[in-house]
């Protein structure tokens, strides 16, 4: 793969762009090499010399989109180093709205986790695991330490899909949740409040399930 750069006026730099607006908007599957190709004002050739098949593109964007986001909204942004767990998780939990309910390029990140969730592809898998291992093993870090140390990486992980799936819903179901709740929600103000319910609800399961497990009352999940 071949690197000019991603100054603005860089052909990868177009490219990326363009597919990644094209990737968000159709997902993997219905988006082709000739639509990015027109949005971006390059040949086929120029997205063979620079990244090949489609689905190397695919995996660049992910990666820029996250960079993209991360840039945007970064992991333990304003925390300090004396933060304690409780205010690591509303920070992760925050954080993590932001990114997904942003606007303008760095939406496409929240746009492309929605399609994969609806059509997963083999290229979503190894951004998994060489992406977004930070993003990961920082929350698990922090669930560790709001569970102590009784409990295995099984049940840790469970925890923390837990976490992650209270996000998705916000996203996935925007339509219902709005109506629901009668009243917009993705102002800056109800991400927040979200996210600090979000915040509250997790510590409250976590926190009781550590006492459980401290007086040996564990239930089936185990």
């Amino acid at each position: 793969m071949k690197n000019d750069g991603l100054a603005p006026s860089g052909t990868r730099y177009r490219i990326l762009e363009a597919a990644g607006e094209v990737f968000a908007e159709l997902g993997f599957q219905r988006a082709t090499v000739r639509k990015i190709c027109q949005r971006a004002g390059v040949n086929l050739a120029s997205i063979n010399y620079h990244f090949g098949e489609k689905e190397k593109l695919y995996f660049e964007v992910l990666k820029y989109v996250r960079e993209l986001s991360m840039g945007k909204h970064p992991l333990q942004s304003g925390l300090s180093e004396s933060a304690t767990p409780e205010e690591k998780l509303q920070n992760f939990i925050h954080s993590t709205l932001l990114r997904i309910f942003d606007e303008g390029k760095p939406a496409w990140f929240g746009k492309l986790m929605t399609k994969e969730m609806i059509e997963p592809t083999h290229t979503f898998d190894r951004f998994i695991r060489e992406g977004m291992l930070p993003f990961t093993n920082l929350l698990e870090s922090i669930v560790r330490e709001l569970l102590g140390s009784r409990f295995d990486e099984d049940q840790v992980r469970l925890c923390c899909a837990s976490i992650i799936g209270q996000c998705a819903h916000y996203n996935h179901s925007r339509s219902v949740v709005a109506r629901i709740l009668q009243k917009e929600i993705y102002t800056p103000g109800r991400i927040e409040r979200i996210a600090n319910h979000i915040t509250q609800f997790s510590l409250n399961g976590l926190r009781h399930l550590a006492e459980e497990k401290k007086h040996g009352k564990e239930t089936s999940w185990k």
